[in-house]
């Protein structure tokens, strides 16, 4: 085991060295200028494109006809599903505790530049899928750089690190995460934990992609609406600390050794955990965003790709910063006793009157990591089918639900490390494919804009 942990050390000390943090900025502020900035010039403009309309019944009706699998608004909650999950407690809590508060700023500053990314994968994985006879679709990162670059051997490189990466940081990270959270809290044992999670997990991704669909578009908004209510609340009750917290985050994000007392000491490793973590959180860059928005029924592929900056704000900017700033003004980040769900669940504990802190912490642990579960087995079954065709699905479903149980008894340290070098490897292709390609998503969102926009004005 101790081999294990060096060798992967000594992989994740090159893949998040500083030449792929440059390619990470680079590339999302290059996409950011080439589709001009539309994460702040256009911010109205995508939440109206999105949430303003996403249960308006008249859009759901006028794209029944549009190809696709499933709704528009079902792929974008089966991304935010697979988003919004351990990284937004957990990983925020590990990269605070190891990058000190400083890495939480780095996380915002990644998510901006990183919304462009998005936008630009889930216009391109829409723009070359594949459209089957029987209706169903095959997209997502594999296929533009296959026909879009026509490299294809990118694409069977991408798919077979979605697989891997998919299986470590949710069959393995969002089950452990639960399964520590639920002993932490009640006692149960981890392996009990497993064996309920797999149990559960079994009847959703054996229903396939649309049944998915059906179960995460009504998950993720109350998962996630519940757990920001709380950290309001949190907020509200300790608001007069709150602007020393937040100077104590960006003076950690350039000097972390005068913030945590030389326990980081530099501010690269500052940067590498914000980073590393916000990418693991909202997937930004990584690609596999367009696995799942490929399935959605629209005529147009930035239709679809509006979501893309508007999920990274809502996982990073709402819900990790909920979780890193009650985490800095808890103060228990410095101690080194707790790590984890168990740090965020502590300082909700401390800043929550009775303990009502802690479980809606422990609540949120639950139902982002069981959604995880679900959407993230979509990722994986994708790029499976991409790999070896639809044959496959019935033995990595099989698979995944073993690796739920798997799981539950792995070492929480050296399952985030194995999460982060895989996350590191996958986007170096989907970030050059990203940059190759923009060009293609600039003239889509110049057209699709200036007559959304038009419609807009008409309707008025």
């Amino acid at each position: 085991m101790d081999s294990l942990v060096e060798l992967n050390n000594t992989v994740n000390s090159f893949v998040w060295g500083w030449p792929i943090i440059i390619l990470i900025f680079g590339s999302g502020l290059y996409a950011s200028i080439r589709c001009g900035f539309p994460q702040f010039l256009n911010a109205g403009f995508l939440y109206r494109q999105t949430v303003g309309r996403a249960f308006a019944k008249a859009k759901a009706d006028k794209k029944e006809a549009a190809p696709g699998e499933i709704s528009s608004f079902q792929a974008a909650m089966i991304s935010v599903s697979a988003i919004v999950g351990s990284g937004n407690i957990a990983g925020v809590a590990t990269a605070v505790a190891l990058g000190g508060p400083g890495a939480l700023f780095w996380m915002w500053v990644a998510a901006f530049v990183g919304m462009a990314s998005k936008f630009c994968e889930i216009a391109l994985g829409i723009k070359y899928r594949e459209i089957h006879p029987d209706g169903s679709v095959s997209g997502g990162a594999m296929y533009y750089m296959a026909k879009g670059l026509g490299q294809k051997w990118l694409g069977v490189i991408f798919s077979i690190l979605v697989v891997i990466v998919y299986f470590v940081i949710s069959a393995i990270v969002d089950t452990n995460t639960m399964a520590l959270a639920l002993e932490e809290r009640f006692g149960i044992a981890p392996l009990t934990s497993g064996i309920v999670f797999a149990i559960l997990t079994a009847p959703v991704i054996f229903g396939g992609i649309k049944r998915i669909g059906r179960v995460c578009e009504i998950l993720s908004p109350f998962m996630a609406g519940a757990y920001i209510l709380g950290g309001i609340l949190i907020i509200v009750l300790n608001i007069t600390e709150v602007p020393a917290a937040i100077a104590e985050i960006i003076k950690g994000a350039f000097t972390p050794a005068g913030v945590t007392g030389g326990a980081v000491g530099s501010m690269f490793i500052s940067i590498r955990y914000g980073l590393a973590r916000g990418m693991f959180s909202n997937e930004a860059g990584m690609g596999t965003a367009a696995l799942v928005h490929s399935g959605a029924r629209v005529s147009d592929p930035i239709e679809q790709a509006v979501w893309g900056p508007v999920e990274v704000f809502l996982d990073t900017i709402l819900v990790c910063s909920i979780s890193g700033l009650t985490i800095v003004l808890s103060g228990l980040w410095s101690g080194g006793e707790l790590e984890g769900a168990a740090l965020t669940m502590g300082a909700f504990d401390k800043l929550l009157p009775g303990n009502w802190g802690g479980l809606i912490c422990l609540g949120a642990v639950l139902f982002f990591g069981y959604s995880c579960l679900i959407s993230c087995y979509a990722y994986a079954e994708r790029s499976a089918e991409y790999l070896f065709g639809a044959k496959s699905k019935l033995a990595l479903r099989l698979l995944w639900i073993i690796f739920i149980v798997i799981g539950s008894r792995t070492t929480l340290g050296l399952v985030w490390d194995i999460a982060d070098t895989f996350n590191g490897i996958m986007i170096i292709p989907n970030l050059i494919a990203i940059i190759l390609l923009c060009g293609q998503v600039v003239k889509m969102k110049k057209d699709y804009f200036s007559k959304a926009m038009a419609e807009e004005k008409n309707s008025k």
